[in-house]
């Protein structure tokens, strides 16, 4: 596939970064790093509303799967608290259901998270009771949870209607996770709710999986900006620090480490537009194939790299002062959600 950014797109890709550079999300998560887990900002949540990320896979604002992988690659590369693919994903639903939240949702009034009965990790369970929809169990493990209004859920019933229904989160138990991640806040709701006909909304088959895929998707794509980010820091950190008088990036075998570092983020970059576009089309026997290769090739790469970059910097790398030491630790949670390396494997083995 011949295949290049729009001018558009770069420039988009730049001004995010700028941003972020300006508001360092690492830098103003340390303070309160040993104090509980991350908080979504303010001004970030403000940002987003006003630069329209959140409705940017919405229909009057037309954006692609691929103008938001260049946002959150940012926001992973940044180690952003924001939930931006979670927030698109899920201003872009409430649109499809016509959801009153819909608007609210887009302006940053609202955080609406998505949860899915269909991830790997999830334990929801929804069933019908007569008119009523039924939902119990556990969501699947959500980022900036603890932060949000309402959850949108996204189930398969026991019957295989496809239903989605916006749950405040004061209605539930929410608790928040210990999670490897510091640089963003988890957390899951218990659900034990029946909701009346008029409080749900049916969906079109195949949407809870097209949700899926485009949550996995984004995962990844928020490791290979984290990956992204310990390649640039690797490469200036050997090219300042010296052994035996000598500058250790003249090293042949730190040389091939941050060559396979910086191949392996690339190649990993191009298989993810691949999935992008496949979210864009309308094939979806084509999206899984793209989605499951890109994520299981782009979170294995990702945790490679980590691991690589820690080598590379030695002992400063495996302090909490340093940030590859959060870099890692993001990748490694991003590895395990929205279907782990194993399952994407398994799903295109039998694709």
């Amino acid at each position: 596939m011949d295949f290049a950014l729009s001018d558009e797109q770069v420039a988009l890709g730049e001004s995010e970064r700028a941003w972020l550079a300006k508001n360092d999300p690492i830098a103003a998560r340390r303070p309160g790093i040993d104090d509980g887990p991350a908080h979504l900002p303010t001004d970030g949540l403000r940002h987003l509303a006003h630069s329209g990320s959140i409705g940017l896979l919405t229909t009057e604002t037309g954006g692609t799967h691929v103008d938001l992988a260049v946002l959150v690659e940012e926001h992973g590369r940044a180690g952003s608290a924001l939930p931006v693919a979670e927030l698109a994903v899920a201003a872009s639903l409430l649109e499809t259901i016509g959801h009153p939240a819909a608007a609210a949702a887009e302006s940053g009034g609202r955080v609406v998270l998505p949860a899915l009965s269909s991830s790997e990790k999830s334990g929801l369970q929804a069933r019908f009771d007569g008119d009523a929809l039924v939902l119990s169990g556990t969501t699947a493990p959500i980022t900036g949870l603890i932060d949000a209004h309402d959850i949108l859920l996204v189930a398969v019933t026991d019957t295989g209607a496809e239903i989605a229904a916006v749950v405040p989160v004061e209605t539930l138990t929410v608790r928040p996770l210990d999670a490897l991640d510091l640089t963003r806040s988890w957390a899951v709701a218990d659900l034990d709710v029946t909701l009346p006909q008029d409080s749900w909304f049916s969906l079109p088959t195949g949407i809870a999986a097209f949700t899926h895929d485009r949550l996995a998707t984004f995962r990844a794509v928020d490791a290979l900006g984290a990956a992204a980010r310990l390649v640039d820091l690797s490469i200036d950190y050997v090219g300042s620090r010296t052994q035996f008088g000598t500058v250790i990036g003249s090293f042949q075998a730190v040389k091939h480490h941050c060559a396979n570092m910086a191949t392996t983020t690339e190649a990993s970059r191009a298989t993810l537009w691949a999935a992008a576009v496949a979210l864009d089309g309308d094939d979806p026997v084509a999206r899984a194939r793209a989605v499951s290769a890109a994520v299981a090739f782009a979170c294995s790469g990702a945790s490679t790299t980590a691991q690589t970059a820690l080598q590379v910097h030695g002992g400063i790398g495996f302090t909490w002062e340093h940030d590859v030491h959060l870099l890692l630790r993001r990748i490694k949670v991003d590895e395990l959600l929205d279907g782990s390396v194993s399952y994407h494997r398994r799903r295109l083995a039998v694709a």
